[in-house]
């Protein structure tokens, strides 16, 4: 009988040296437990099963890894070779790799618990892979002989300590005994989404701890495997507590901090929204130039490269380049490829982790709404990330791109994401006799006042200056100005003598 006052000690864990899984898992593996890794052939178990064998074994781990009907060991190690965590070094003194496919075949169950008794015994090993467990099921004589594998592996790695890793080609469809009776299972796949393929891993069953549910996405790159946590799992709340501040942060161009009465709140996320040519990027850059060793700035972008960036930060009479020499600004660049939205999320954070971010933007918006595979989580997926931004004390501006150049309506690019921003912005183009002005009107501000007038703006080759309220016209909202009816007709007012 156990006493009141006896502690049971926690069960240590196994880490898996795999970027984002551990953290997945909370911490890793549970050491002496049995996991089934599945999924369909090409889904990623090998590659990864191994990467966790390499980065145990540069530990100081033992792992020895059985193959039952898998590639052949030379074959496997071939493919292995040009992945950055392969160290031929370790085998086969940390990490020894043996094949019990003819011991399956010649005394079957039996046989085989023996050979992975003597592994775990004669290897020292604290991690064992069985690759092919598919091969094992399919000798058993009965599904009560398989149940009584299972159990005496367990058995073994309980008293040995040792973590046991398998993996099968097969899909968990329906409840078996192996999946009741293994502390853990994890599924990997390998989705089609129209023209582009994601991997995913989910956690299906993790006895004895915490892990974050749900889909998780990762890739296999020659640097091995690394996942990325799912942001609205692993930001569902804030790292940090909300602090709330009236400060003010400047935009960088005086006529719009007038309209904001004195800047944008600190620490909120704004909507810079307006069609492709209004100077969304050219405010941005304003922004950023005044970044300083006090509040370091971050451009996090999917459409010009940093050098085409600094070269037009240089047109408008901005400081950006000189600003990135002094680390006072990093420009980030994420080519419009097929990236994976979690991804993209986890870089943004790190970033603005790692820098201390407090002038941060992001051009644009549709390059993660065009990352997303499944458009019902975009809502869920910005609230998180935005909560996030403003735990980290970051002033976030985003620019959203329509499609309308000119007309009366202007839709927002993806529906309940204005919601989730404290302040928006709204840049547009309107026809006025036989040429195009540029209109800025400030829809809303967190918790402060704001002038709502419509207001002229110019791009210079010293930036962008606001002029006056747009007045004396009509038909703004429209697209098309006109001169009321019992106006004079008269020329459209120059821009500033700048």
């Amino acid at each position: 009988m156990t006493r009141a006052d006896d502690s049971v000690p926690p069960l240590a864990r196994l880490s898996s040296g795999i970027s984002g899984l551990d953290d997945i898992l909370h911490g890793g593996f549970l050491e002496g437990g049995v996991y089934i890794l599945q999924g369909s052939p090409g889904a990623g178990k090998t590659v990864l099963a191994n990467e966790i064998c390499f980065r145990h074994a540069a530990r100081g781990g033992r792992a020895a890894y059985v193959t039952l009907l898998a590639e052949m060991h030379t074959r496997l190690l071939q493919h292995l070779r040009p992945m950055s965590f392969f160290d031929e070094s370790v085998i086969p003194n940390s990490l020894y790799y043996v094949s019990a496919f003819h011991t399956l075949e010649g005394d079957g169950l039996k046989g085989l618990i023996d050979v992975l008794r003597r592994e775990i015994k004669g290897q020292k090993a604290d991690l064992l892979v069985v690759d092919g467990l598919v091969a094992a099921q399919e000798s058993a004589p009965s599904d009560r002989e398989f149940k009584k594998f299972i159990n005496e592996l367990q058995a073994h790695a309980s008293v040995s300590g040792c973590t046991v890793l398998l993996l099968t080609s097969g899909l968990l469809r329906h409840v078996s005994a192996e999946h009741t009776m293994v502390d853990g299972v994890f599924e990997l796949e390998d989705q089609l989404f129209e023209f582009r393929t994601e991997r995913s891993l989910i956690v299906r069953k993790f006895r004895g701890s915490g892990f974050l549910r749900g889909r998780h996405s990762f890739r296999i790159s020659d640097e091995g495997v690394k996942f990325f946590p799912r942001v609205e799992a692993v930001f569902a709340s804030a790292s940090r507590a909300d602090t709330i501040s009236d400060a003010k942060i400047s935009v960088g161009i005086p006529g719009i901090d007038k309209m904001l009465l004195g800047g944008l709140p600190e620490a909120t996320t704004t909507g810079l929204v307006g069609p492709s040519g209004i100077g969304k990027t050219t405010v941005g850059l304003h922004f950023l130039s005044q970044s300083s060793a006090e509040e370091p700035g971050l451009l996090f972008g999917f459409f010009e490269t940093p050098e085409r960036l600094c070269l037009k930060a240089r047109h408008l009479g901005l400081e950006v380049g000189k600003a990135v020499d002094r680390g006072h600004v990093e420009l980030l660049w994420q080519p419009q490829r097929e990236n994976v939205l979690d991804e993209l999320a986890h870089r943004l954070i790190e970033a603005v982790r790692r820098r201390k971010v407090k002038r941060l933007f992001i051009d644009g918006l549709g390059g993660f709404l065009e990352s997303a595979t499944s458009p019902q989580r975009v809502s869920r997926f910005f609230s998180c990330l935005t909560n996030e931004l403003r735990a980290l004390g970051a002033t976030t501006i985003f620019t959203m791109e329509v499609p309308e150049i000119t007309g009366p309506v202007v839709r927002v690019p993806s529906s309940g994401v204005s919601a989730l921003l404290e302040n928006l912005v709204f840049l547009r183009f309107v026809e006025r006799g036989s040429s195009l002005s540029r209109l800025l009107s400030v829809h809303k501000v967190r918790d402060s006042g704001h002038d709502p007038s419509l207001r002229e703006f110019y791009i210079t080759d010293r930036g962008l200056h606001v002029g006056e309220a747009f007045e004396g016209v009509e038909g703004l909202t429209t697209g098309v100005a006109r001169e009321p009816a019992s106006a004079a007709a008269s020329p459209p007012p120059a821009g500033p003598n700048v």
